[in-house]
């Protein structure tokens, strides 16, 4: 029996780490798995000792000073019921705050330690690869150009593609996802997607409201939906009645995948999601705010002049990002307006996303279980 213990703390990690659930069962159909985990990954029978809800913070403010203790004691909790249990292999699934320390325990202890997702090392907090020396034995990396960082500091890392352009279709389903939502063939739609942590509706719905409200002003033909993660409604719809009540927005129960699919143009917060949207071949306007303490913290770390995943991966602007002051409603509202007036520039950039999606597609489940079980055999 294979036995393996994951940590997802928020729910892109529990996307990422429930495709890579999948690959290691249709491996090891006896596998156990166990751990800190969310909805994808309990319905594969993960068992979840902590959910990973517990672990998700915004930005460096109160919230996370509030909640280091709680969040320190899980994970002292959880190293110690794994050193007495030791798992065949400990994958951490993002999440690098808390992972690396937790990783550093449980190798040091002699535990085999995986982490999926690279660190941004090549972005911010490059020290960081002396951590990872001492915690990991194996980075998984999403992109084509990490493996390389790895190897240079003596750490084994291979690149398994990224598990999205493995599930989202090279041809969008444009049509069926425009009448799943009701939205006619020839509506102008723009999805709106703030984010999926209560910090990042906090600090950004606010705004990308504000921005619904002038566009549906200057463009009454246009139509919005607003896809929100389990439990975020009732912050949600309070900011609707607040900055665009009327607006012809709906709000989704989830279905991030049927709104990037129908809309013409989405508004959309840094992070997975962007590079979400680029696989449905979406022209995006990307923006992103956090409380002033955490934006003076993090401009100094920045290496590199992007934040969104599909401008990294092009290494050039090819879609407009706005951060913290420059993320105001009459520049979004433009920026989005120019995608929609611009056809011959969204279809070069639909061009872009279409390589871009061949690069990143390489059976990601299948590639990580292979590393994963060169991993086990050698313990």
């Amino acid at each position: 029996m294979t036995r393996i213990a994951m940590v997802a703390g928020e729910a892109s990690s529990d996307l990422l780490g429930s495709l890579l659930l999948g690959g290691m069962q249709r491996r090891w159909p006896d596998l156990q798995a166990a751990g800190i985990g969310g909805p994808r990954l309990t319905e594969l029978g993960f068992d979840a000792w902590w959910p990973s809800d517990k672990l998700a913070v915004h930005g460096f403010n109160l919230e996370l000073l509030r909640r280091f203790r709680e969040i320190w004691n899980i994970r002292e909790a959880l190293g110690t019921r794994l050193l007495a249990d030791r798992p065949d292999v400990f994958i951490g699934v993002d999440a690098p705050d808390f992972n690396l320390g937790l990783e550093a325990r449980l190798k040091a202890s002699g535990v085999k330690t995986v982490h999926f997702v690279s660190p941004s090392i090549w972005a911010w907090r490059g020290g960081r690869i002396n951590k990872i020396h001492r915690s990991v034995d194996h980075m998984l990396c999403l992109f084509p150009f990490e493996p390389a960082l790895y190897h240079a500091k003596g750490i084994g890392a291979s690149f398994v593609g990224h598990p999205l352009a493995d599930t989202i279709p090279l041809t969008p389903p444009r049509a069926e996802a425009r009448a799943k939502l009701g939205i006619g063939a020839d509506t102008p739609l723009v999805a709106v997607l703030p984010g999926s942590r209560r910090g990042e509706i906090r600090y950004i719905a606010p705004t990308f409201l504000a921005t619904v409200a002038v566009l549906a002003r200057q463009r009454p033909d246009l139509r919005f939906v607003l896809p929100m993660a389990p439990g975020l409604r009732g912050m949600i719809e309070p900011l609707v009645r607040e900055h665009c009540p009327d607006a012809p927005l709906t709000l989704l129960d989830g279905q991030s995948h049927d709104a990037l699919a129908a809309c013409d143009v989405t508004l959309i917060a840094s992070g997975t999601a962007t590079l979400e949207a680029a696989l449905f071949k979406r022209p995006m306007v990307i923006a992103y705010r956090v409380s002033t303490l955490s934006w003076h913290i993090m401009r100094h770390m920045g290496y590199l002049p992007w934040v969104g995943l599909p401008n990294i991966l092009a290494r050039e602007f090819l879609v407009p990002e706005r951060l913290q002051d420059a993320a105001e409603p009459v520049q979004l509202a433009r920026d989005v307006t120019d995608w929609l007036d611009q056809p011959g520039r969204a279809d070069a950039v639909q061009q872009r996303f279409v390589e871009l999606h061949h690069t990143l597609r390489r059976d990601t489940a299948r590639a990580a279980t292979d590393a994963i079980a060169e991993i086990i055999e050698a313990r």
